[in-house]
């Protein structure tokens, strides 16, 4: 599908440059409302994060979901996966939630769910984009649609949270250190490990509207790592400011990413007889190859989607598979969760070192990661190097001389004029020759 204001993950960008204005919000939630009551009244859940732009969008997205006949319900700030499970559970027509994920507190954007918790279809969101450029209407005044909040949506949240666990689990005699990056997790995490015993630390807890992810959060692991080696922590959990994606540090002060994560999980999942048969990991093209032989080592099957966390379910769904991720930690446990949802992520990498008896850093040591060269090429505007002949021979020359150790990316980037050179393989530098090799050479094809 063509999108004129859609990503891959809903409508994102800079706080008051067009799109993410109060006015297209407005038109927004008008033609999201009227997208919805195709077949009469509707219902739409909205959630945020707390960055301060959310209390205007939420106010310009109200206004037009009710100018189309929607009745909205208000949940706050809320994680985005809280908002796909509290939609499923409201039997709402659809959740919004009002976040820029793990950017700083000057982006915002709107991201959208059906009312399965999953990500709106293609189709919807192409209904939705031809409304935008359609004239706005009011519905007649007795159909306007009325506005409530929903003032127990975190309990139900922390609740659900919980329930993805086994009934005995205890997490007492566990010293953890959590990072909420000032965003939507900074009520709910602590509360959730809490009540299953852990003793937790808590920091970046304490949002302002403009300090989300703001040197905190999955994004800037090094407070966190240094908190986890003062307080002598067994281990660190961050999230980012939407609560979507995870990152952990162990107690020697590593940090530990999601291929590492998607291991941990999916071994455990197998010694629990809890994978289904023939069901294997979904990663992206950027997962690291050693998690792919790691895996293979437990005769897990791997699959590479794009990237991105839509493009991760969707293999996800065709293969009728349970987990999957990104090595940014975003990670998808199917059998519990709609979408990506970093609260119930951790919950099963602590259940699984529970479960063992062992360390993170332990798990850590499991298996070794490829070296891993990226290297950013800036593109002038239009162009595209992924057609030039020459850069596809030498691409090839590449893989050929890995002879099978190794991989070669190269991807544009989906935000900025970039292009992304990536090598892999077995030895850093001869990795790192090619890396720069073919970085040199889209530079020269460009010049």
């Amino acid at each position: 599908m063509s999108r004129k204001y859609f990503g891959t993950d809903g409508i994102r960008g800079r706080v008051g440059e067009f799109p993410i204005t109060p006015e297209f919000v407005l038109r927004l939630g008008w033609a999201a409302g009227m997208a919805f009551r195709r077949q009469g009244h509707c219902k739409i859940l909205i959630g945020k994060d707390t960055r301060i732009s959310g209390y205007m969008f939420e106010s310009a997205l109200q206004a037009g979901l009710i100018a189309a006949g929607a009745d909205v319900m208000l949940l706050g700030p809320m994680p985005t996966p809280a908002v796909a499970y509290l939609t499923r559970t409201f039997h709402a027509d659809a959740g919004i939630v009002i976040s820029a994920s793990h950017n700083p507190h000057d982006d915002n954007g709107i991201k959208f769910f059906s009312g399965q918790g999953t990500k709106l279809a293609d189709e919807v969101e192409q209904m939705i984009e031809t409304l935008l450029d359609a004239p706005m209407s009011v519905v007649e005044s007795a159909l306007l649609g009325k506005a409530s909040r929903i003032n127990d949506a975190a309990g139900r949240y922390i609740e659900f949270c919980k329930s993805s666990v086994p009934t005995s689990t205890d997490f007492s005699g566990l010293n953890i250190v959590l990072d909420c990056a000032h965003g939507a997790t900074y009520k709910v995490a602590p509360s959730v490990f809490r009540e299953l015993g852990a003793e937790v630390s808590v920091m970046a807890a304490q949002p302002d509207g403009l300090n989300i992810n703001a040197g905190v959060g999955s994004t800037h692991m090094e407070a966190l790592q240094q908190a986890v080696l003062a307080r002598g922590a067994d281990l660190g959990i961050a999230f980012d400011g939407d609560g979507d994606r995870v990152m952990m540090v162990d107690h020697q002060g590593a940090v530990v990413d999601g291929d590492e994560l998607l291991y941990i999980i999916a071994t455990d999942l197998q010694e629990r007889a809890r994978l289904p048969e023939g069901s294997g990991v979904v990663g992206t093209l950027m997962s690291n190859l050693g998690l792919e032989l790691a895996l293979a080592a437990h005769n897990i099957p791997f699959a590479r989607a794009k990237v991105g966390d839509r493009y991760v379910m969707a293999e996800l769904l065709e293969r009728g598979w349970v987990l999957g991720g990104e090595n940014s930690g975003h990670l998808v446990c199917r059998q519990h969760a709609t979408t990506g949802d970093a609260i119930i992520a951790a919950l099963q990498v602590v259940l699984a070192l529970r479960r063992r008896g062992t360390t993170l850093a332990d798990e850590r040591r499991a298996w070794r990661k490829c070296p891993q060269v990226l290297i950013n090429v800036r593109l002038a505007n239009g162009d595209d190097p992924l057609q030039y002949p020459a850069l596809q021979e030498a691409s090839a020359q590449v893989t050929e001389a890995l002879a099978g150790r190794g991989r070669v990316l190269l991807r544009k980037s989906g935000t900025e004029p970039l292009l992304r050179v990536m090598v892999e393989g077995e030895d850093e530098q001869e990795v790192r020759r090619h890396a720069e090799a073919l970085a040199e050479q889209v530079r020269r094809l460009c010049a």
